[in-house]
């Protein structure tokens, strides 16, 4: 059996005034992107700065993830 990892993550701007929460497969790769993406109108991270990481929970099955 193959295991899978899910992650839900809180991003916040540098100033702290704004949050985005997300579902990936790929923490280190989201943040990547997110911070590539700042200062652009790509995503919402990338509009409001969201690249700073608050917190983080590992799932393993998308449907905890999402529903968490």
């Amino acid at each position: 059996m193959r295991n899978h990892n899910y992650y839900v993550n809180i991003t916040t701007n540098p100033s702290k005034t704004t949050l985005y929460i997300g579902v990936t497969n790929d923490i280190t790769v989201r943040l990547g992107q997110d911070r590539e993406n700042k200062g652009t109108r790509k995503s919402f991270t990338g509009q409001y700065y969201c690249f700073d990481l608050v917190y983080y929970e590992h799932f393993t099955h998308i449907e905890h993830a999402i529903e968490r």
